[in-house]
């Protein structure tokens, strides 16, 4: 791109972009798309700087002991009687939701995949690079107006059926900065930046249509960070000049202490939410970075974590019951599995976990679930169908569910194999090698991984190399141990050749040619004394994005 194609962004008092403007990102940062994300941030930074300061504490009251629990401040909203907003006709029905990234051709065919809803995610899925970004947003703009085309390389046009899938946008968490937009030299949050694009340029759209602006909301750990939200929402439907109720909402419970607060997170958001989701892979990291510094909560290999552990069963149960008491919906999780083209016995297996799962959701009462390719749809859509003959589930109350503390914290039996650290380390290289190419949504051994993988799979091994776990046939899972194996699987990866491969891809070569970078970056948190926050730390994933 020559630099005389790039144009600066529109002045804004007290806001700086520190990338000039590709050709077409001036439509999406144009003044008055600046000016909202400028209005949002200098009225809650603060307070989200604040909500991100309570998060460190109660991480340091967690380290000298501290356990989460359901709090006694708050007994009186799960104790009386109150229900969320009524929901839009247009969510009724979302018993199969597909995910994916916010690239153009990934978006045309997750809206014709024949999932019920789409969520474009700026979080887990995308490498938040500033192109990746603001493309994402051009993306969906023109996918709520309905005229999305995308031309491949080799000639492959698309273009929206007739019938596409209803659009929910997931921002990212409080916790990730924007590096590239800053209020008076500060970054902001990443979460404003993203939402307030994406309501600027389709609030005018959806209400011409008769829908609604809808979002998944992210990595939440307060009932103040649903407040939070709340108070941006409002912020944004009056600034510009929508309806109180235009923005609905889907909160996902992927934090351990958010499962502590389900009712009063729909409480605080109960004009505009909609529902809460199991997101089960991120509530796993989180139950390891709670207790990173636990040697009493050490989790088996992660193949053996699965939604049948008494911990996550209790959580999904109790996510159920929470949202059916008051009139909201409870979204299952996500199925990650890839169609195995070239092996029908291996897909056949594969596809009959799918069945399981979602036979096990459907059953228990979820209202709808995930699925990372449309190969999946027919059969999560089967499934759902058979369960659930009407829109939804919610007068299934499920009374009969009672969960403590207890069964929310007991940490679940198992082994650590030497194939489920070695695991990790193939998991871990090929994620971060793709990442740090700027894609964020990576085909892996057949399944279709994001960052929650990654997460999962180096906090496991920073956990058993500190805390003397030893593994099924009684050898420590030592440090030196686990850095000889990374260097014999990063070159294992790098015999492979080839660079990383698209979704929808998988096979042996999918992986690149950044595998030292990974291995190093990856060593280096497992050498760390601290558990480190890849998300924010100065050495993880965000400081590689550009």
């Amino acid at each position: 791109m020559q630099e005389n194609t790039l144009r600066s962004a529109p002045a804004v008092p007290g806001l700086t972009l520190t990338e000039p403007l590709a050709p077409g990102h001036e439509q999406i940062l144009c003044g008055e798309a600046l000016a909202l994300v400028e209005s949002l941030a200098r009225r809650f930074e603060p307070r989200r700087q604040a909500l991100l300061a309570a998060r460190r504490e109660q991480a340091a009251a967690r380290r000298a002991g501290e356990r989460p629990d359901f709090l006694a401040a708050t007994r009186h909203i799960r104790e009386s009687e109150w229900r969320v907003a009524p929901i839009p006709a247009d969510l009724q029905d979302r018993r199969v939701e597909i995910t994916g990234p916010v690239d153009r051709k990934m978006v045309i065919n997750a809206l014709n995949s024949g999932a019920r809803m789409f969520m474009a995610d700026f979080e887990d899925a995308t490498a938040p690079t500033w192109h990746n970004l603001i493309d994402g947003q051009r993306n969906l703009r023109d996918a709520m107006r309905g005229d999305i085309e995308y031309t491949a390389p080799g000639g492959k046009h698309y273009r929206l059926g007739p019938e596409p899938a209803t659009l929910l946008v997931r921002p990212r968490g409080w916790h990730l900065p924007e590096k590239h937009v800053l209020l008076e030299g500060e970054p902001i949050g990443g979460a404003l930046l993203d939402f307030a694009l994406y309501a600027f340029h389709n609030g005018a759209t959806a209400r011409a249509r008769g829908t609604g602006l809808y979002y998944y909301l992210p990595k939440l750990e307060s009932w103040h960070e649903a407040e939070l939200w709340n108070a941006v929402i409002d912020a944004t439907e009056d600034h510009l000049g929508l309806p109180r109720g235009t923005v609905r909402v889907t909160v996902l419970i992927e934090t351990l202490p958010a499962a502590f607060q389900m009712d009063e997170i729909l409480h605080a958001l109960r004009e505009h939410i909609v529902g809460l989701n199991c997101g089960r892979w991120d509530y796993i990291f989180s139950f390891i970075k709670c207790f990173h510094h636990d040697a009493g909560c050490l989790l088996p290999d992660r193949e053996q974590v699965t939604m049948t552990a008494p911990f996550l069963r209790a959580y999904s149960q109790l996510l159920i019951r929470t949202c059916h008491r008051r009139g909201a919906f409870a979204m299952g999780g996500m199925a990650a599995q890839i169609p195995i083209r070239d092996d029908a016995a291996a897909h056949e297996a594969a596809m009959q976990k799918v069945r399981a799962d979602k036979e096990r959701e459907a059953g228990d009462g979820h209202d709808g679930t995930w699925v990372a390719h449309p190969g999946l749809v027919p059969i999560a859509q089967a499934v759902f169908d058979a369960h659930m003959p009407g829109p939804n589930q919610i007068e299934r109350l499920r009374d009969d569910v009672s969960v403590t503390a207890a069964d929310l914290l007991a940490v679940p039996g198992g082994t650590i194999t030497e194939r489920g650290v070695r695991g990790n380390l193939r998991a871990a290289l090929g994620y971060l090698e793709a990442w740090l190419g700027g894609q964020g949504c990576v085909p892996l051994n057949h399944l279709m991984e994001d960052a929650a993988t990654a997460e999962i799979a180096r906090a496991q091994l920073w956990q058993w190399t500190h805390h003397d776990a030893r593994l099924d046939d009684g050898r420590p899972v030592s440090l030196p141990l686990v850095q000889a194996w990374l260097r014999e699987e990063c070159a294992a990866l790098s015999d492979a050749g080839g660079a990383a491969q698209p979704p929808g891809r998988a096979g042996p070569g999918a992986v690149g040619g950044r595998h030292a970078q990974a291995a190093d970056l990856l060593e280096q948190t497992l050498l760390d004394d601290e558990f480190a926050d890849f998300d924010v730390d100065e050495k993880g994933l965000n400081a590689f994005t550009s």
